[in-house]
Order: C-alpha cells, then sequence, then structure tokens
C-alpha cells in the first residue's frame, strides 16, 4: 500500500472567514416539514364528526361546549402538528379528553333530581335528526344507522347500555371512523380488543333494538 501523503491524511482546510462551512458531502439534505393547510379546512372536514363523537359522549347538551373546547385546543398546538398523519384521529383524541374532563366538572356539580325520571340518557343525544320508519327494516339497522351517521332516540338509548369500552369502541370506529388501531389507542388496548369490543358492542346492539321494536308492535 502507498504511504499516505500529510496532505492526502490531513483534516480540510477551513473556509475563509465570513463564507460558511459547506456540508459534508454524504450528509443529505434536512427535509423542510409541509406546509400545514388553514386550520379552517380542519374544521370544515371533521368538524361534523367531532361533534358527532361529543354527543355520543357527554349528551347533547354539553356537546356543543366540549366541541369547541376541542377545536380551541387544536388550535393552540397546530403550528406543532405538521407530523401528524392522520387529522381526524387526532381530533378525535382529544375530543374523547375533553369529554372526559366535562364528566369530571359534571361530578362535582350536584344535579337537581327532578323531573330526572329513571335516570335515563338524554334523548337524541347522538344527533338533531330522527331516524324514520322501523329501524330494523331492512338490513342491518344496527350498522346502517351508525354507519350512515343517522340518529334516533332508540339507538342512542340502546348505545348508552353498552359497557363503556365496547359504547366508546362502536362510537370511536362506526361514528368516528376511525380504523381499529386509532380506536385502540383511545381505549387504551389493543387493536384485536378494540375490534373485539366494537363487535360485541354492535351484537349487543341488535339484540336491544330487535327488543326495542318488539315492545312497540
Amino acid at each position: 500500500m502507498p504511504p499516505v501523503s500529510e496532505a492526502e491524511d490531513a483534516e480540510p482546510a477551513p473556509p475563509p472567514r465570513g463564507q460558511p462551512h459547506a456540508a459534508p458531502r454524504d450528509q443529505p439534505p434536512v427535509a423542510l416539514p409541509p406546509a400545514l393547510p388553514p386550520f379552517e379546512s380542519l374544521i370544515e372536514a371533521h368538524g361534523a364528526t367531532v361533534l358527532r363523537v361529543c354527543r355520543a359522549l357527554v349528551g347533547h347538551t354539553d356537546a356543543d361546549d366540549v366541541w369547541q373546547e376541542t377545536f380551541l385546543a387544536a388550535l393552540r398546538v397546530y403550528p406543532t402538528t405538521a407530523h401528524v398523519m392522520n387529522r381526524q384521529a387526532w381530533l378525535v383524541r382529544i375530543a374523547r379528553n375533553k369529554s372526559v374532563d366535562q364528566h369530571r366538572r359534571a361530578a362535582r356539580v350536584p344535579e337537581p333530581t327532578e323531573g330526572l325520571g329513571d335516570g335515563a340518557p338524554e334523548k337524541g343525544a347522538l344527533g338533531g335528526g330522527v331516524l324514520g320508519g322501523n329501524v330494523l327494516g331492512g338490513g342491518d339497522a344496527a350498522v346502517r344507522s351508525l354507519e350512515a351517521r343517522e340518529t334516533a332516540d332508540t339507538v342512542w338509548g340502546a348505545l348508552a347500555q353498552l359497557p363503556q369500552k365496547q359504547r366508546e369502541a362502536v362510537v370511536y370506529h362506526h361514528i368516528a371512523g376511525l380504523k381499529y388501531a386509532d380506536a385502540a389507542v383511545l381505549l387504551g388496548n389493543s387493536e384485536s380488543a378494540a375490534r373485539r369490543a366494537a363487535s360485541d358492542g354492535m351484537k349487543t346492539l341488535r339484540i336491544l333494538l330487535t327488543q326495542k321494536d318488539r315492545d312497540r308492535t
């Protein structure tokens, strides 16, 4: 092997004063984060879905306040979210956290007992519309009414009777449209567990809706 000269072995000389250092040849250029779209576009694209989630989690009365808190919180951190790939899942997670905060606030405030009846959930909590006709007519009404974003007092009443994990799994997957992996993050379990909870929840919904339909006939 030929000897290495001192010039070849020496460190490269620094550039003259006032000139920037050249980037190393083997270092790739730093990729700049993509520009964020206007925040208003997030409201237009996901506002309705987030509102449905808020109504399902806290009821119709408090849903608007929780919805506003969700988007205010999102707006505060929006400039730092260029790395967020799934905006809807991100917003639903904020809505879920704000819903938990609302339930905690409500638990600290005594509620009047007059007119509460048997303690049934507020009617119309999933939305303002009413599913017309027989909710079981033609196909799987439970799946159709949830995935089509239709609402009814009977559907909400049945949904409110589900265990919490099943109810939230149905809300996140069938109402918010999240993938099971994203729903699992909110539920604090695995993707398979989220899938099973949503499946069990839908099975129970079908039974409850069938029973309600028979009670009306």
